[in-house]
């Protein structure tokens, strides 16, 4: 038993001995192969399209970019001051929303392609258009600044692509936030509006009351033959005189009264009379002719410069290489081996028969 078992332990070393001496024999083929695959990796990272990355920051706006959306707001005006923060909310909510994407890929990417393309199956291409600008994700490090990303055969288009995106977001948002403030300016107005027409309404009865009490008080002045207001002497009159109003009003004299009858009822408007109505007037001036130059106001800053790229990022041609040579060691190695074992059983049986 143990003889037989040292006899095979024997023989296998010498098949593997055998083995080795075949394999080493096989190491052209090693030499081939990866040759052979190494050249193949150079020629596809020669051959293949290169493909740039441009990349742009976008942060919220310095608080003078928005300086004139807050004119006529705060204070006394009843309308809350915009901040840096609401206004950049409009804009993250753009650069991420599915419509802006939609947009972009029919205005901007769909135009770029060569005609014969356009025609395509929509959807592939619009899966091809993710692939080549992907969605704005927020900065790891700094969760308000968002990076826009775009792959292109041509450098000068991905820089083109993230530059577009971030402004076409830019105009949506600005418009959304003009369009609200000269929304509130004009709900303003017309509160302001309706607050004279109140006024001037109230002003109107409370003149009409006037009117009515002293007819009431001319009656009573007649009757009784007053037609100037009595004269009395010492400190009683000047007490006397500050309550000719309300029930003592026909004290003033019939003369008096008609005299204010007179002007009451030839009264042409009762602005004058109206609290704050002119300066009301001003105000609804202001807000109705309320002009926001877009030019003057951003939704968001540019973190930085945007250089076109000017090395792609695929092929990688230095790992294409090395990791074709690689694979053709490795290949070539298994071919080896195979060739080895193949050989060396063919002679283990030739020496058996």
């Amino acid at each position: 038993m143990r003889n037989e078992r040292e006899r095979q332990e024997g023989k296998s070393v010498v098949d593997l001995v055998e083995l080795i001496g075949e394999l080493w024999k096989q190491k052209w083929v090693v030499v081939f192969t990866t040759v052979m695959a190494t050249l193949v990796g150079v020629i596809y990272a020669l051959l293949a399209t290169p493909l740039y990355e441009a990349k742009v920051f976008v942060q919220s706006p310095a608080q003078k970019d928005i300086a004139q959306l807050n004119y006529g707001r705060g204070g006394e005006s009843g309308l809350p001051m915009l901040s840096v923060k609401t206004v950049y909310e409009s804009y993250v909510r753009y650069i991420q929303s599915e419509s802006l994407r939609r947009q972009f890929y029919r205005e901007v990417y769909l135009k770029s392609l060569p005609e014969a393309e356009q025609r395509g199956v929509q959807d592939e291409l619009y899966a091809k258009f993710n692939l080549a600008v992907s969605r704005p994700v927020a900065v790891k490090d700094s969760p308000g600044r968002f990076q826009i990303v775009a792959t292109s055969k041509d450098p000068q288009q991905a820089a083109d692509w993230v530059v577009r995106y971030a402004q076409l977001a830019g105009e949506r948002a600005k418009n959304e936030v003009i369009g609200d403030v000269r929304a509130d300016a004009v709900v303003k107005a017309n509160n302001l509006k309706e607050k004279i027409r109140s006024a001037r309404e109230e002003t109107r009865k409370v003149r009409e009351d006037r009117i009515a009490r002293l007819s009431e008080a001319l009656i009573v002045a007649q009757s009784i033959g007053l037609e100037k207001p009595p004269i009395i002497s010492g400190n009683a009159s000047s007490e006397l005189s500050a309550d000719m109003e309300g029930s003592l009003i026909y004290m003033r004299g019939s003369r008096a009264i008609e005299a204010e009858l007179k002007n009451l009822r030839a009264r042409t408007s009762d602005d004058p009379f109206v609290d704050n109505l002119r300066r009301n007037q001003e105000t609804i001036a202001f807000y109705e002719t309320l002009q926001i130059d877009p030019s003057v106001v951003e939704v968001y800053r540019q973190d930085g410069g945007l250089d076109v790229p000017d090395k792609p990022i695929k092929p990688q041609k230095a790992v294409i290489v090395v990791l074709s040579a690689f694979l053709g060691v490795l290949l070539g190695t298994l071919i080896a081996l195979l060739r080895a074992y193949l050989i060396t059983n063919r002679l283990a049986n030739s020496a058996r028969q």
